[in-house]
């Protein structure tokens, strides 16, 4: 364990799901058929939220397959050079680790194009999950887009099941790409299959707005998506801040106004801040003062991310994000 800087002493963040490569164009505001060249940006949302736990001094694990080639091989470099557990990692001999090639319009959003037919994260099986390093988290969190087909949909409700039998807080971020869905309808469906079994729920304002079919951001809406057995929902509104619910208080924590170059990350990193915070420390989540102190924490993380093209090398440490928030 401490030949991959694992830290220890802290509780443990495992992150299950998909890790791939992204190919961002070197110049912004271009189509992928216009793009001189592309950069290779490793990402995966869970892993991203995996390396953001690691990076402001958290205990993280990553639980997912990667291909066995020369960008799997990487991939799992990234993670033990950032501090993450390899423990959980699995290499796949028959298929190729994930990629994507993304567009990054002028205004820093993204469009995505996937090769995966099928990639290694999709072939997960439940019977090589480790299912010991699952038991040990304290919190689990998870994506949608492991729920998208077998074995790889197996194998995630089976780590849920395990993580929360033994205790974990369960943390999901659908982190919606539509392109991956054979349908809305259908990634509506799946992606609301597995919502009541979460303990803490984030979506960003589009996805509130896609699951819920409202065009209305607001509170009415964020509450069709609130279950009873919830501790937390979370909306992320991007350059507005966030939007917080609990059984017993509600409210908004305005966002940190930077300059943006790239939207990719942001709203891991906030999701990595958030359970950093809370992993050793749960009562924060029924303390109002607290939490509303922890979500800032996690909106400077989220708008820092922003200032940097790609994920991973733009996730800040706890002091980026205090010199922001004492800086504001």
């Amino acid at each position: 364990m401490a030949a991959s800087g694992v830290v220890s002493g802290k509780s443990l963040i495992v992150s299950f799901g998909e890790m791939l490569i992204d190919f961002v164009p070197t110049v912004s505001g271009v189509s992928l058929a216009e793009a001189p060249g592309f950069l290779k940006a490793p990402g995966g949302a869970p892993a991203n939220v995996a390396i953001a736990v690691a990076r402001l001094g958290g205990k993280a694990s990553f639980v997912g397959k990667l291909g066995d080639d020369e960008f799997g091989r990487m991939l799992a470099d990234i993670l033990k050079q950032n501090g993450v557990s390899d423990e959980g990692i699995l290499f796949d001999q028959g298929a190729r680790t994930a990629l994507a090639f993304v567009t990054l319009r002028a205004d820093g959003e993204r469009e995505f194009m996937f090769y995966r037919n099928p990639s290694a994260d999709m072939l997960l099986k439940p019977e090589e999950l480790n299912l010991d390093l699952i038991r040990s988290a304290r919190v689990f969190h998870y994506g949608s887009i492991s729920l998208i087909v077998e074995p790889c949909r197996s194998a995630h409700l089976k780590a849920m099941e395990v993580a929360k039998d033994a205790g974990a807080l369960l943390s999901y971020d659908p982190n919606l790409r539509l392109p991956l869905w054979p349908s809305a309808d259908e990634a509506r469906k799946q992606i609301l299959s597995i919502w009541d079994k979460a303990d803490i729920v984030k979506v960003s304002d589009v996805e509130l707005e896609f699951l819920t079919g409202s065009d209305k951001v607001d509170d009415e809406t964020a509450m069709k998506l609130w279950r009873p057995n919830f501790t937390l929902l979370l909306v992320t509104l991007g350059e507005k801040g966030s939007r917080y619910y609990t059984k017993k208080f509600h409210g908004s924590v305005d966002a940190f106004h930077v300059n943006t170059v790239d939207t990719t990350g942001a709203g891991d990193s906030f999701v990595g801040a958030l359970l950093s915070k809370i992993v050793d420390e749960p009562s924060i989540l029924e303390d109002e003062s607290k939490l509303r102190e922890v979500l800032r924490f996690a909106n400077a993380c989220g708008a820092i991310t922003t200032t940097k093209k790609g994920a991973i090398p733009a996730l800040p440490t706890e002091a980026d994000a205090l010199a922001l928030i004492n800086g504001a």
